[in-house]
């Protein structure tokens, strides 16, 4: 019978020689995935606004964190913007899907409720327009959102939801609260939605929380919880305190994403108000 001689016991240099292929192919792979969230969050960056506005006793702050997932670009997204009648608009929100499709249809929809934002005061009115315009590009694609209109001759802060997660919301006397306003469907699925409108007045020191649900949600983290978790963050920051800084208190929301094992995009807008003086009854 034929012999068959064993195969040669691997030295030390071939087992250095292939512990050092193994480890060039992982750093090979680390600096490629660096590279994809480096690009990611550049991508994210470059649609989304560089500045927010702000005026006297009404001071604003974003934060955002991609997808942990580098090139898997999320939807979510900020803004804020002057309205011709003087009023300021801010929104926020999140489309379906994570991909570089998402991201574009992203900065069409954040252009597209500044357009209609222009020609209306009404923010149902501005989400059911916006919710048209969506459904006439002929997309798969939907997005949830929150509009907001804040009035700097009267304090009032007017708004509407399009299937987006409620804000969160703190004043310096102590109290706080999720804002559980009635809402619509998401933008981009059925015609002719109507989107209800909720108002208040900022009379006292607070601040207000808007964030898209990579913050508050995650694969066994109930989003009830999320909301409890931010609510709970915001109170301890604004809690008799005057003057809270809009970027500390928007990264210590941000921060609540890190306890629900999310894997989604995360955003953060915050809005600080202080208590208002010499207004109108």
């Amino acid at each position: 019978m034929p012999r068959h001689r064993s195969p040669r016991p691997a030295s030390a240099d071939d087992l250095l020689d292939e512990l050092g292929r193994l480890t060039a192919q992982a750093l090979e792979r680390a600096e490629f995935q660096q590279a994809r969230v480096e690009l990611a969050e550049a991508l994210q960056r470059e649609l989304l606004p560089g500045v927010l506005p702000e005026l006297p006793g009404l001071r604003t702050a974003a934060r955002y964190t991609p997808a942990r997932n580098g090139l898997d670009i999320g939807g979510d997204w900020y803004d804020g913007f002057w309205l011709p009648d003087g009023t300021l608009g801010f929104s926020i929100g999140d489309v379906q899907g994570h991909d570089v499709e998402a991201a574009a249809f992203m900065g069409q929809v954040r252009i597209g409720l500044r357009a209609v934002a222009a020609a209306s005061t009404d923010p149902g009115e501005v989400l059911s327009r916006a919710n048209d315009l969506l459904l006439s590009m002929d997309t798969r694609l939907f997005a949830t959102c929150t509009f907001l209109r804040f009035d700097p001759l009267t304090w009032e802060l007017a708004g509407a939801r399009a299937g987006h997660v409620p804000a969160v919301w703190a004043t310096a006397d102590g109290r706080s609260g999720i804002a559980q306003d009635e809402g619509g469907l998401p933008l981009g699925i059925l015609p002719g939605e109507v989107y209800p409108v909720s108002a208040r007045r900022l009379s006292q020191a607070g601040a207000i929380a808007l964030f898209t649900d990579g913050v508050v949600e995650g694969p066994s983290f109930p989003i009830e919880a999320g909301l409890d978790r931010v609510m709970e963050a915001l109170g301890a920051q604004v809690t008799g305190q005057t003057g809270v800084d809009p970027g500390i208190l928007a990264a210590e929301v941000l921060k609540v994403a890190d306890l629900t094992g999310h894997s989604d995009d995360a955003a953060v807008l915050v809005l600080c108000h202080e208590k208002p003086a010499d207004l109108p009854d």
